[in-house]
């Protein structure tokens, strides 16, 4: 059996995911790569159908204070917090939505993030072999956190960004090896985010959202 095939069984039931819909994000395509693995996505912004989900995405691509707009003013933001903070649903951040969960983010400004772990989101520095935005594949190593098990050391992901994550040493999974060395991916308890796109990622995108899966379903044993 294919690597890939290997990738797309389920294990256990199908997990009912919640893709947040806040008008910034490439939600089809990461719906598309969870039913791929056999698991039910739908793409919502309702705050009821997210928090009866088994676990909870949060993609996003643009501007951190737009983003942050339209989560306050539909009422997203606090929901989440109850859902994820409170009730302890598994989540993930794909690139904006992993920044979305810093303190605050400095571009145009310093803006409040949602909070949830202690960091700061500033803008790439570019120089000899770092442009800025930094968009295409880049080597990824790390220590897993869950994330990043049983995929190859060094393997490549999609990036693109202008902006990166700054937070404590404890709550990073893994870093960008490529000309830029930035936060790749963290996690603090159910919380996990990227800076790169795994659902553009192929076979190695598709290994690190099953291991996403896989920890939400025994997070949610755990708490039961």
């Amino acid at each position: 059996m294919s690597l890939l095939m290997r990738a797309r069984r389920p294990i256990g039931r199908p997990l009912d995911i919640a893709i947040i819909d806040y008008g910034m994000g490439n939600l089809g395509s990461v719906r598309h790569a969870f039913e791929f693995l056999g698991h039910r996505a739908v793409a919502t912004s309702d705050p009821e159908t997210a928090g009866s989900a088994d676990a909870i995405v949060l993609p996003g691509v643009g501007a951190f204070r737009l983003a942050m707009d339209n989560l306050n003013s539909g009422g997203l933001a606090a929901a989440l917090a109850r859902t994820v903070l409170d009730r302890g649903t598994p989540f993930l951040g794909i690139c904006l939505g992993m920044q979305l969960i810093a303190r605050e983010g400095t571009e145009g400004g310093v803006h409040a993030g949602l909070g949830w772990i202690e960091g700061r989101v500033t803008r790439l520095e570019p120089g000899e072999g770092r442009r800025v935005p930094h968009v295409g594949w880049a080597h990824v190593s790390g220590a897993g956190g869950g994330l990043i098990d049983g995929i190859e050391p060094g393997a490549g992901f999609y990036f693109d960004h202008s902006y990166h994550l700054e937070c404590a040493a404890e709550l990073v999974v893994a870093r960008c090896a490529g000309a830029f060395d930035c936060v790749a991916a963290v996690r603090r308890a159910n919380i996990f985010a990227t800076q790169f796109h795994p659902e553009k990622s192929q076979r190695s995108g598709l290994r690190l959202l099953r291991n996403f899966t896989e920890a939400a379903r025994t997070l949610r044993r755990e708490a039961a």
